[in-house]
């Protein structure tokens, strides 16, 4: 079986409703500007606290699950003009870096692993990227520079610690600025990648290892694997030449074709190519992390059609298994998966694919409203929460994917 009915539930038959999509972004942005504090920022959610029923312990700052990641998501929904805010959160958002270094310094636990500074969701680059975004200076820059320069040889090789998260703040940077230094670090990091490969004998194919925590992994997936590294190179591979341009479609596609599991007119991803035994490497799992909607998701711009079979194999899955149950959040939630439709409709234009990615956009209102009733408040983050949700639900509405912080970061006030 290509995924696990007990993380999923049926689908809620709504009908698309656009104005009760603007209504649900509003709620979510008005309901954050009013639970905002500078001094304790967002209340941590029950589901973010480690089992801590006061949601105690240090605060969550980074892109993924914490403060930077809700400031990005309110200042982009008002620059894209899908949300007014009451205040601006520029200050508040400069003073982030420097409050998680002084959080990291610490920390006598030994939580952080070392190197881990320069982390691009849960480190120091997405919260720096969003003051250079708000309060562009010399002194943002340079730091950037320093940090996406020092994670060049991060273990990790995978989009939240390792250098493809760097490399994507690096493309942001250059499409923003023009600037060639950004432009070179971006290819510095995809040759990088490149002289890591690893060649699997078993599956023949090409593949990178994922090394933190102290464990080793060989994961596929859209946050943490193959998928989330190729997702920079296909966007910013103009800035390669053309033999590296082809080099790299041959072994985005030859992974990913000898790599999926196929069930009938479906198909999906394992979360590791070769299994460690950990949590997740033997679940079917069908969410953006680990599986089919993060690997749709992260591939779709690529210009070959080799992989179309796969992708639209892929979004048939997704949509056969149903909404995921934990919620309707970006990263292992009906969001999420709800971006593969998206992509696939703007791969293909088949407009069957913006009425499924509709449809999860009405069950994921309902799950948020649910959710909040049950816990007694919202949750404030952009991967895990509804911050993201709210941007998944403008992108239902203009009918356009751009996946946050993954596909846009920088915009320009509508």
């Amino acid at each position: 079986m290509l995924h696990d009915p007990a993380r999923h539930e049926p689908l809620d038959a709504a009908a698309w409703n656009a104005p009760a999509a603007h209504r649900a972004i509003e709620r979510i942005v008005d309901d954050a500007e009013r639970r905002f504090s500078s001094s304790s920022h967002w209340p941590t959610h029950p589901l973010d606290s480690d089992g801590a029923k006061d949601g105690g312990g240090d605060p969550q700052l980074d892109l993924y699950g914490g403060a930077a990641g809700v400031v990005w998501a309110l200042h982009y929904l008002e620059a894209v003009g899908a949300a007014t805010l009451h205040r601006s959160y520029a200050d508040y958002a400069g003073s982030l870096p420097s409050l998680g270094r002084r959080l990291a310094a610490d920390d006598d636990e030994g939580e952080r692993e070392a190197g881990d500074t320069a982390s691009y969701l849960t480190g120091e680059t997405g919260p720096t990227l969003l003051c250079h975004w708000l309060q562009p200076s010399m002194r943002t820059a340079s730091r950037l520079e320093t940090l996406i320069a020092g994670n060049l040889d991060h273990p990790a090789r995978e989009l939240m610690y390792g250098s493809p998260g760097t490399q994507l703040a690096a493309l942001f940077l250059h499409r923003w600025t023009g600037e060639l230094r950004w432009a070179d670090l971006y290819a510095a990091t995809a040759r990088r990648l490149w002289s890591q490969l690893l060649h699997s004998p078993e599956f023949d194919c090409r593949y990178w290892t994922q090394e933190f925590a102290g464990y080793r992994f060989s994961h596929l997936g859209g946050v943490h694997g193959f998928a989330s590294n190729a997702a920079p190179v296909i966007a910013g591979r103009a800035l390669l030449d053309a033999a590296e341009q082809d080099a790299w479609q041959r072994c985005i596609v030859e992974t990913l074709q000898r790599t999926a599991r196929w069930d009938g007119d479906r198909a999906n991803w394992p979360p590791e190519l070769y299994p460690t035994g950990g949590a997740s490497a033997e679940k079917a799992l069908l969410q953006f992390c680990h599986g089919a909607p993060g690997v749709i998701a992260c591939v779709a711009g690529l210009p070959s059609g080799a992989l179309d079979a796969e992708l639209l194999a892929a979004g048939r899955a997704v949509w056969s298994a149903g909404p995921l149950a934990k919620g309707s959040n970006l990263c292992h939630g009906t969001g999420g998966n709800g971006y593969a439709f998206l992509k696939l409709y703007e791969r293909t234009g088949d407009a069957t694919w913006l009425d499924r990615a509709r449809a999860f956009a009405m069950h994921g209102i309902a799950q948020t409203e649910s959710h909040a009733r049950h816990y007694g408040q919202m949750r404030y983050s952009l991967w895990t929460g509804d911050l993201g949700f709210a941007v998944y639900l403008w992108d239902c509405i203009r009918g356009a994917a751009a996946f946050p912080t993954l596909d846009t970061f920088f915009v320009r006030a509508a």
